[in-house]
């Protein structure tokens, strides 16, 4: 190649590359600009949803993740905006349809994870159980732990840490015994056939007033509920305000206790299983009865 011609075509390139910059520069340096103010504005509004999700969610993580999320969105923004404006359109697009074809492979590879995660907001927002509640979920029944973005932990009165993904206490039944600041016992008992029942009412309920936690603004109910196969079977209600699940078993425990001296003292008995034999073939009939009549035939043989 002759030299003056290679000389001339670089120093065309170089020209050409020089005119391009010289006419993309007041575009650059609106770029700038606006790159520094985008990354001071994004950290402005990052600190905003933070105090503002702060009044929504008391999960220290998911207000970090949340903020940080809104950070990098409006940091996207504002690169987008500089790429258009250095004309880059091509480059935006394949990053949008790179960005959207990763996201579909991550969306299926990591579903599980997204689930337990979602759940986990939605938990943290909606708030059904909060650290410190007496939960029962599943099969499992204790005190929780903690509440991570994609599990929740329990410790059960057993003393065992279970942890269990987010999406399975999102989507099972929760019963929260904390949330009302109290709880219901619910004691059954049985007393014999014949028992003043009306007496046994009186004493049942004059028995277990006092007990330490009970709230005073439930009353303590008794219902008669059935004839059982040898008592007549009621159901004591009694509401307290302990949430430990040791308070809660002690204030049943001196339940059954009182109930237990008051009977003794006023002779109540609460009867033992009665079962009785019948040798009749059509029923009715006794031993004493069936063995009266099998004798005379016995002497006749």
């Amino acid at each position: 190649m002759d030299v003056n011609k290679a000389y001339e075509l670089i120093s065309t390139k170089l020209t050409g590359w020089l005119h391009d910059f010289i006419r993309l520069l007041p575009n650059m340096l609106m770029s700038a600009v606006i790159l520094v103010l985008g990354f001071y504005l994004a950290s402005f509004i990052k600190k905003i949803a933070l105090k503002l999700i702060s009044k929504i969610s008391v999960n220290g993580t998911l207000n970090q993740l949340f903020s940080s999320v809104v950070y990098v969105f409006f940091i996207g923004i504002v690169i987008f905006i500089v790429l258009s404006i250095l004309q880059l359109d091509k480059a935006v697009t394949s990053i949008l349809a790179g960005a959207g074809i990763l996201g579909l492979a991550l969306a299926f590879a990591f579903q599980d994870i997204a689930s337990n995660f979602m759940s986990g907001i939605f938990i943290s927002i909606r708030k059904p159980i909060n650290i410190g509640d007496t939960v029962s979920i599943k099969t499992y029944t204790g005190t929780v732990a903690e509440i991570n973005l994609r599990d929740t932990v329990i410790k059960t009165f057993q003393g065992q840490m279970v942890i269990i993904p987010n999406k399975e206490v999102f989507q099972h039944p929760i019963e929260n015994f904390s949330m009302l600041g109290k709880r219901r016992i619910d004691l059954n008992i049985g007393i014999s056939y014949g028992e003043d029942l009306e007496a046994v009412k009186q004493v049942t309920l004059k028995a277990v007033e006092g007990i330490s936690g009970l709230c005073e603004d439930e009353k303590i109910t008794m219902f008669y509920q059935e004839f059982g196969d040898s008592s007549i079977n009621f159901t004591l209600r009694m509401w307290v305000s302990l949430m430990e699940q040791s308070n809660y078993l002690e204030a049943w425990d001196t339940a059954v206790i009182r109930i237990k001296k008051a009977y003794d003292a006023n002779h109540i008995m609460i009867p033992f299983p009665i079962r009785t034999m019948d040798f009749g073939i059509k029923g009715g009939k006794g031993l004493d009865e069936m063995m009266a009549k099998n004798i005379p035939e016995k002497k006749e043989n």
